[in-house]
């Protein structure tokens, strides 16, 4: 079941990372933001696209467990999806967005993920 987990959340994060790098102004589309720059769209090609291809990949060298990696990995995707839900709390707090997507349906996509991971090393 480890596997499973580990593989559906590093497929979440490699898609978002090649869908990143190459539709970086639609991939941003449903938060109401704007690539109009080459400098706007190279971040999102480098924090949206590159990162979650890492991520997406570590996870899934992970899978591996070389030099007993896994743990210490799973934890910190875990945690670090914890850390993007939290900010969308905080978001919640000060500017209270009112659809559910998509600021809430990642609000989820985040929290589910952290906690499937986490169970998974049990």
């Amino acid at each position: 079941m480890q596997a499973v987990v580990i593989t559906m959340v590093a497929v979440f994060f490699f898609g978002m990372g090649v869908f990143g790098l190459f539709a970086p102004a639609v991939l941003i589309r449903p938060f109401r933001m704007i690539a109009d720059s080459i400098e706007a769209r190279s971040e999102v090609r480098a924090v949206y696209g590159g990162f979650g291809v890492a991520v997406g990949g570590l996870l899934l060298m992970a899978l591996a467990d070389a030099g007993g990696m896994r743990t210490g990995v799973v934890v910190t995707v875990a945690v670090s999806l914890l850390g993007m839900a939290f900010g969308r709390l905080v978001g919640r707090a000060v500017e209270r967005p009112t659809a559910f997507y998509p600021v809430w349906c990642y609000f989820w996509v985040e929290v589910v993920a952290a906690g499937a991971l986490l169970a998974s090393l049990r």
